[in-house]
């Protein structure tokens, strides 16, 4: 193992990444930032979650109200035939950080419409973690700026049409 790679680099050399087994939800304004950096307007979809655990919201009904369809479906990104995600290229995500959407961004925080919690997705491979580091600070993350992202996505998340 090459601890001076990047986590994320390591991550996929070991297992997929959370950007190919992540259904990612857009919000209508991620869609827009994207359209606009991207040129695109393809790569979203609405979709009912294949994994049941993206349904279990009980912990955040402003979540559940806003982000899911009657049918149980919210938009999310496209993937490619392979299961990625239609922006993963060679080095990562190929949109830049405040490009990305908000879910993106805040992984692998955990959080509802309360904030951020002291917990952390089980995505992210732990074993492969330097000695004496976390996850958080082996990503790079700055909890100020997922705080912020954290409130952007629930208010971009209340501009998500009524049904």
């Amino acid at each position: 193992m090459n601890n001076d790679e990047f986590l994320c680099v390591r991550c996929a050399r070991h297992m997929k990444t959370c950007c190919q087994t992540s259904e990612i939800y857009t919000t209508p304004a991620d869609v827009e930032r994207i359209a606009a950096n991207s040129g695109r307007d393809d790569f979203t979809e609405f979709r009912v979650p294949a994994d049941a655990r993206y349904l279990d919201q009980d912990d955040d009904p402003v979540w559940r109200k806003h982000v899911f369809r009657q049918d149980n479906s919210r938009r999310v990104l496209k993937r490619r035939s392979d299961g990625d995600c239609t922006f993963l290229g060679d080095k990562g995500c190929t949109l830049a950080l405040e490009i990305r959407p908000l879910v993106c961004r805040l992984y692998p925080y955990e959080y509802t419409e309360a904030g951020i919690t002291d917990d952390l997705s089980e995505g992210c491979p732990l074993e492969l973690l330097r000695p004496g580091q976390d996850l958080i600070g082996a990503l790079e993350m700055n909890p100020d700026d997922a705080r912020r992202w954290q409130r952007q996505l629930y208010d971009e998340i209340q501009l998500e049409p009524s049904e």
